[in-house]
C-alpha cells in the first residue's frame, strides 16, 4: 500500500531523495527542486493531489490533476550541469519501472472511476526548467 506525505495516505514516511548528479542529496535540496517544479506545475493550472507518494518499491514526486480531470504522475530530476546526462536522461528504464509500480498501487487507492494518467518530468540542468509531458507510457517500461 501507498504512503502520502502530504496526508492523503495512511501514513506518514520520510523520503530520501538520490538524483542530483547521481550523488546523495539532501532532503532539503530535493524539496526545494520539487516546490519549485509544483508551482511550476501550478501556473500551468494543474491541481496538487498528492506529493512524495511512497510504496514498496517505488516513490512518485508529485501527482498532479490537470484542467481536464487527467492524474499526472510527476518525476523531478535536477543536475547541477550537463557534463554526463540532461536530467530527464537520467529517468532510465529500471526507474520507469518503479515509477509505473508506485503508480499502480497508487491507483488502488483512488475512489472513484480512474482517470485518464501519464507520466510527466520536471527536468532542471543547471538551473533551467523543462517539462516533458507524456514523458514516457506505462507499458514502454
Amino acid at each position: 500500500m501507498c504512503a502520502d506525505v502530504q496526508g492523503k495516505g495512511r501514513h506518514s514516511a520520510t523520503r530520501v531523495a538520490d538524483n542530483f548528479s547521481g550523488k546523495p542529496m539532501s532532503k532539503t535540496l530535493g524539496d526545494a527542486f520539487e516546490a519549485r517544479a509544483l508551482e511550476f506545475l501550478q501556473r500551468r493550472r494543474m491541481r496538487l493531489v498528492a506529493r512524495n507518494v511512497r510504496c514498496r518499491g517505488g516513490e512518485i514526486d508529485l501527482v498532479m490533476l490537470d484542467e481536464r480531470g487527467a492524474l499526472i504522475f510527476v518525476e523531478v530530476r535536477a543536475r547541477s550541469s550537463r557534463r554526463f546526462a540532461d536530467a530527464a536522461a537520467s529517468v532510465g528504464v529500471t526507474k520507469r519501472m518503479r515509477l509505473v509500480r508506485a503508480a499502480q498501487h497508487y491507483l488502488t487507492t483512488w475512489r472513484g472511476a480512474l482517470p485518464a494518467c501519464r507520466f510527466d518530468v520536471v527536468a532542471f540542468d543547471a538551473g533551467r526548467i523543462r517539462w516533458l509531458r507524456d514523458a514516457f507510457r506505462a507499458d514502454e517500461s
